[in-house]
């Protein structure tokens, strides 16, 4: 059971040839020095489309360890978009939908100008070598007045106890 929890999230050849240790601002502000460079990225989906190039998934970056772990939930202020080539299959738009999280291994290929409401904003593409989309969070509801409570914990709080127990 702790190998297994050790084990990455992506291939293993990916992982040892990915850059992982670089800011995420840094690839912005200088394309042209990571330009064919492969990188492990966390993401929250903004949104997926299918192009002819492939499948293009908009995401606000989140930063991901060298296993391809999320590091920090809350996204930074950096969004990257990422091609699944075509010639691969689809990324379905309803299974990768917006709010999913997602951790990718993607050669940095260019940077494509877009624009989030009324800004113009200059997006990092990557192609897509191996993702890995991680299965969505559910919060289950005791009854309307009671706050969620998130599995695998009854209520809010973890309970010092073996099993759940409520003494009442």
């Amino acid at each position: 059971m702790t190998l297994i929890s050790c084990a990455p999230v992506l291939r293993q050849e990916i992982i040892e040839k990915a850059t992982v240790d670089v800011q995420f601002s840094s690839i912005r502000q200088h394309p042209d020095l990571y330009r064919g460079k492969v990188f492990i990225l966390g993401g929250l989906i903004v949104s997926t489309k299918l192009t002819e190039r492939g499948s293009l998934i908009e995401a606000v970056y989140i930063s991901a360890d060298t296993r391809g772990y999320l590091k920090d939930v809350r996204p930074t202020n950096g969004r990257f978009m990422a091609i699944y080539p075509k010639d691969r299959g689809i990324l379905d738009p309803l299974i990768y939908k917006e709010g999913r999280e997602v951790t990718i291994a993607g050669e940095f290929i260019e940077t494509q100008t877009g624009r989030i409401g009324d800004m113009e904003y200059a997006y990092p593409v990557f192609e897509i070598k191996d993702l890995y989309l991680w299965e969505e969070k559910k919060a289950y509801y005791l009854t309307p007045p009671y706050p969620p409570y998130y599995y695998p914990y009854q209520y809010p709080y973890p309970s010092p106890y073996p099993y759940w127990y409520n003494p009442w």
